[in-house]
């Protein structure tokens, strides 16, 4: 039997009616051609322009190819087609087929956790140490005090220290905690807290193993009455275990606490995104937090204390019914302890009163005393469905916890120094999918973000604080200035009119002055066009990486600011001399991925930071507005000042009194005027602490509730339902 090529099986045709064409005769020098049938042929079925032919045998003519001893193609002298591999049987597969490690996978896709380069790597670990020290402190109720410390190491080596002074680790789970993924306290808790899947830190150690072989450094203390136990751990990725290389008691001076050493590749940064920034950003959310610093240049710095209380603690809650899914809700019910589906609402569910159980039953047609654990699948589909048409109080707002508005402009006024204007806002909790979440917002503005630079002595040959190498020539010393290119180098030499190639020691000081005052124009200038810095916090942790990714950025894109007298491009962030702080707080953080650097867009997350952004601009609005006003007051003054003594003499020949007098009395009263329609003066950073708790305009403590009726919002009534 002659056998089909794919060619001939498969044949393409016009749609429109053919005519009967005549079989085609094989080549003289061919004995084995395939003959393509004739159009008439019963075994060929038509389907518009598309026919298969021998659809009667087709797989079995292909298989009978695919099994031929001889590997030979059923086309004969035909070379082109592949050799077909031998059968693999199902049996031979499910050898193949074996459990997946969860330090497996993440060991191989580590970019996941924020290890996708060295930079980050180094913050990353820097963050998940800081997260934990901090949590626990708090915990705890001890201040916290910490210590962070990067020693540069050979070949790309760093190894980074983070010591605390929090309650310290038994020594039965020191191994659990550095050196075992997914395993922590916080994963089963509905409350407000920094890390919650229990990987950061056991993360930062398997990459220090993966990329040096070096064991993580444990050092802990629990009380002065107890021993400090020393570690080295290294991790089993197949078994996602600890394997401890090394376990004693050491002598340590500290009283309490954590101490944790991770050699790591790693590359250190200055600038944006760096370990630098995100310590800095740490301390603006944490105002109760005192932290010293040594970079691997070993720089010193300190950041202390702006509070000396500590955060009110968050509560732990139950979850929501209103946020619950299907699955979730099967699970909950089937692993319920009680005996009635009343009572199992009730207790594993929050704001479920008895009367709101036997609502949702009789919607549901369930029987309040039905067994949970034998509810039907229609059954438990009837309660899913019921529940959303109850209404039922929002989740207690007890388990976020604010920064505060005051402490936001303090903290806010620490690392941005200088500026003319701050305003700061706390939301009210509300709720995504039965989860509690507030924003607060913060924005600074003006001052020496408006590109005011301090030039030092008048008499110093220096331009913004930088002194000139006086052996150079102009256009060489002023590259050394911050952000000047050579480009900008010869704008500003050509405005002010100095050779370039004149020596700095030629120049003379009127020289230098105008030197200063391009400069001053650049900066200015720099000032307006730059897209304002934005500070991205969750859970009162810096977010540096992902800007685009994030649910807060896109709320700050697509708001109009051009309304509130601040520039703004088309779809872009807003540009001028702006800072824009906002903190999301929350049970449970919606992150988009395992490194946790940027908030999902969840529209209840980004109306709420909507809202937020709007009540500060209103307030900047507003003072830049006053600005103008006050600008052309300044104006007015200044030329009425002119004409004070015509104006004197005018009135004492009016009067008859002395023109002296009637001068100081008119100049007294312009300085009354001028003091009314000031600008209010900037921050003082000197200014007496305050506790964390801030006040909230109302008299009592900040905790949303400004109206007392101890529902968390402030809107008059008890019935903020969701």
């Amino acid at each position: 039997m002659s056998k089909k090529t794919m060619d001939d099986l498969f044949l393409f045709t016009a749609e429109t009616p053919a005519k009967k064409t005549p079989p085609v005769e094989p080549p003289a020098d061919e004995e084995s051609s395939d003959v393509i049938p004739d159009a008439d042929a019963p075994d060929r079925h038509e389907t518009g322009s598309f026919m298969i032919a021998g659809t009667d045998n087709l797989f079995g003519e292909l298989w009978e190819d695919a099994g031929s001893s001889d590997g030979s193609s059923s086309a004969g002298t035909d070379q082109r087609a592949p050799r077909q591999r031998p059968r693999v049987k199902a049996e031979e597969f499910a050898t193949q087929q074996r459990e997946i490690s969860i330090s497996e996978f993440f060991a191989k896709n580590k970019q996941l956790l924020g290890f996708d380069s060295a930079a980050r790597a180094l913050m990353t670990t820097v963050k998940e140490a800081v997260d934990n020290s901090l949590d626990a402190c708090e915990d705890a109720g001890i201040l916290p005090t910490l210590i962070v410390e990067i020693v540069n190491l050979e070949d790309n080596r760093m190894c980074v220290i983070v010591q605390d002074n929090g309650p310290g680790i038994v020594r039965e789970q020191i191994p659990k905690i550095f050196a075992q993924l997914l395993y922590g306290s916080k994963f089963h808790r509905l409350r407000q807290s920094r890390g919650q899947q229990g990987i950061g830190i056991s993360a930062a150690g398997m990459y220090g193993q993966l990329t040096t072989g070096k064991p993580m450094r444990i050092t802990s203390r629990i009380g002065e009455r107890h021993p400090a136990h020393y570690f080295e751990l290294m991790m089993d990725l197949k078994k996602n275990r600890a394997r401890i290389v090394k376990d004693m008691i050491v002598d340590w001076d500290v009283g309490h606490g954590t101490r944790v050493e991770i050699e790591l590749e790693a590359q250190y940064k200055s600038g944006r995104q760096s370990l630098d920034e995100y310590l800095a950003q740490t301390a603006v959310a944490n105002p109760h937090t005192e932290i010293f610093y040594t970079n691997p240049r070993g720089e010193k710095l300190h950041f202390p204390r702006v509070a000396m209380d500590l955060p009110r603690q968050p509560e732990e809650i139950r979850p929501h019914p209103h946020g619950v899914e299907l699955g979730m809700l099967i699970k909950m019910l089937r692993e319920s302890p009680h005996r009635r589906v009343s009572a199992s609402l009730q207790h594993e569910f929050s704001r479920v009163t008895p009367r709101i159980a036997e609502e949702i039953c009789q919607l549901a047609g369930v029987p309040i005393t039905r067994n949970p654990q034998k509810l039907t699948g229609d059954e438990i589909q009837a309660l899913y469905k019921a529940i959303p048409q109850v209404k039922i109080l929002a989740p207690p707002a007890t388990a976020v916890v604010p920064i505060g508005e005051e402490l936001l402009r303090r903290g806010l006024a620490r690392q941005i120094r200088g500026a003319e204007f701050y305003v700061s806002r706390s939301r009210n909790p509300r709720v995504y999918r039965g989860n509690p979440f507030l924003v607060e917002v913060a924005i600074a503005y003006g001052g020496e973000l408006q590109g005011l630079v301090d030039h030092g002595d008048p008499g110093d040959i220096a331009v913004a604080g930088v002194s000139l190498d006086q052996e150079k020539t102009v256009a060489s010393a002023l590259l050394d200035l911050p952000g000047f290119t050579r480009k900008k180098v010869a704008e500003c030499l050509e405005k002010s009119g100095i050779s370039p190639r004149k020596r700095v020691k030629s120049l003379e000081f009127s020289e230098i002055a105008q030197l200063r005052s391009a400069y001053d124009t650049y900066a200015r200038q720099e000032a307006d066009t730059t897209s304002a810095q934005i500070i991205r916090l969750a859970n009162r942790v810096p977010l540096l990486y992902q800007l685009k990714a994030c649910a807060i950025s896109k709320a700050i894109m697509d708001m109009n600011w051009r309304r509130y007298g601040v520039t703004q491009p088309r779809g872009g962030f807003p540009q001028g001399p702006l800072v824009i702080m906002v903190h999301f707080a929350s049970v449970w953080v919606p992150f988009t991925s395992e490194s946790k650097e940027a908030v999902a867009h969840y529209e209840e997350i980004l109306e709420e930071i909507r809202l937020a952004l709007q009540d500060c601009a209103r307030e900047l609005s507003g003072w830049l507005a006053r600005k103008v006003k006050i600008k052309a007051n300044r104006e007015r003054k200044s030329l009425f000042q002119r004409y004070i003594p015509d104006l004197a003499r005018s009135l004492a020949v009016l009067t008859g009194g002395k023109a002296k007098d009637l001068d100081g009395m008119i100049q007294e009263a312009l300085e009354e005027y001028a003091e009314q329609v000031a600008l209010p003066e900037m921050v003082d950073l000197e200014a007496e602490r305050v506790p964390v708790n801030a006040f909230d305009g109302d008299g009592d403590e900040d905790d949303g509730d400004s109206d007392g009726d101890g529902d968390g919002d402030d809107d008059g009534d008890s019935d903020d339902d969701v």
